[in-house]
């Protein structure tokens, strides 16, 4: 059995971001030589997130919209984590997109429904942060 690991790094020029990252795990899937086994994607950081989706433009700007309602930036003072930060909100956000997706490879791709496209989630940008990719199979 093969095995495979990468890191993605990131850096947002901005608070918050949604990123279409299918393109770089499909290379990392190239690299690795699998054909049929299972790709691990997961943030590597506490205000960040992978999911799959679909990559449509109005449905990246309803999530920003619906996680903004769920999980408010501001004010700051309404979490007791903001203290020293000011990134409760981030944590919170990415709790509900979540850390990481397992996806199947079958025959050298990833076996993907459609529509289905990995994106990078970022809520508390402005700093370096990575992505694992972990691929493990023949």
């Amino acid at each position: 059995m093969k095995s495979y690991r990468k890191e993605l790094w990131f850096k947002v020029q901005g608070r918050r971001a949604l990123i279409n990252i299918t393109p770089q795990v499909n290379e990392c899937l190239r690299e690795s030589g699998v054909k049929e086994g299972l790709c691990l994607v997961n943030a590597m950081h506490i205000t960040a997130s992978v999911f799959i989706n679909d990559d449509e433009g109005g449905l990246l700007g309803d999530f920003e919209t619906w996680l903004e309602k769920l999980a408010p930036e501001k004010p700051h003072s309404q979490y007791a984590h903001n203290g020293f930060e000011d990134n409760a909100d981030a944590h919170m956000k990415r709790q509900i997109m979540g850390r990481e997706v397992v996806c199947a490879i079958t025959e050298g791709k990833l076996d993907f429904g459609q529509w289905e496209q990995i994106f990078y989630g970022e809520f508390d940008g402005w700093r370096d942060k990575r992505v694992l990719v972990k691929i493990i199979g023949e």
